[in-house]
């Protein structure tokens, strides 16, 4: 059967260089990855997903927690034949990909969190999404998108970037943004699972993010044993779109590490 998430598959299926799965975050979809797609599909295989409930993926009203997601992701995965991989997640991205750890780590070869966290949520965290899925579903997602727009982006980024990040937040169906946000509030601590954590990890942020900020990021790298934490200046939550050749250089020193080691 094909898998359930609609995705981007690009290069070469047959390569020596580890293929790398790219995770966006809430509520965007798979084009969050563009130039990381278009810089390194030259040289090894890049699978880059739209998450169930964004993009072109189907919706699941309700509640989509964590776990459903990394379910969609295996089953992906085993329909692409693609066995180890590297897992790179940014903010919700983040956190599926540290399910994702949890669940089948032993095939992953190498792991980037960007502009995220591991702590589970606050109660009023948890009040807080899900107020905003309720919001979601009563009025839509563009005064959502026009109120955030200048966090998710830096206020000084590209017009041409900030047009695209609002566009993917409008297009994203409410019930499916509602729903993750569901799932979200109720993820597990992932603390524990990066203590665990034996491959290589690069844990990136921007440096003006406000959502997670740059002692997020360095609380990462010291949960995890064998991590280097890149800051990019000049971008604030989304610096692989903010900052593309930045994030591009520290992601292209990370896979070339592991596709030494793997």
């Amino acid at each position: 059967m094909p898998p359930y998430l609609s995705y981007t598959d690009k290069g070469p299926e047959i390569s020596h260089r580890v293929p790398l799965l790219l995770l966006h975050g809430h509520p965007f979809d798979r084009t969050m990855w563009d130039p990381q797609v278009a810089r390194f599909s030259s040289e090894r295989r890049v699978i880059a997903p739209d998450l169930r409930g964004y993009g072109a993926s189907p919706v699941t009203p309700g509640t989509v927690p964590f776990a459903r997601h990394a379910d969609d992701l295996a089953e992906l995965l085993d329909f692409l034949g693609v066995d180890t991989f590297v897992t790179a997640g940014l903010s919700m991205g983040g956190q599926i990909a540290m399910e994702c750890q949890d669940r089948f780590g032993d095939r992953v070869r190498g792991l980037v969190l960007a502009d995220t966290f591991a702590a589970p949520e606050t109660p009023e965290g948890k009040r807080g999404r899900r107020a905003m899925a309720d919001r979601l579903l009563a009025e839509g997602m563009r005064g959502y998108a026009d109120e955030v727009l200048e966090r998710m982006v830096a206020p000084y980024a590209d017009a041409r970037v900030k047009a695209h990040v609002h566009g993917m937040m409008t297009a994203t169906p409410p019930e499916g943004a509602a729903a993750s946000l569901r799932g979200r509030a109720e993820r597990p601590d992932y603390r524990p699972v990066l203590s665990r954590v034996t491959v290589p990890a690069l844990i990136v942020v921007g440096a003006d993010d406000t959502y997670t900020p740059v002692s997020d990021a360095e609380s990462l790298g010291a949960a995890v044993p064998d991590s280097v934490v890149e800051v990019v200046e000049g971008a604030a939550h989304l610096p692989n779109l903010e900052r593309p050749e930045e994030f591009n250089h520290a992601l292209r020193d990370f896979l070339l590490r592991v596709d030494g080691t793997a």
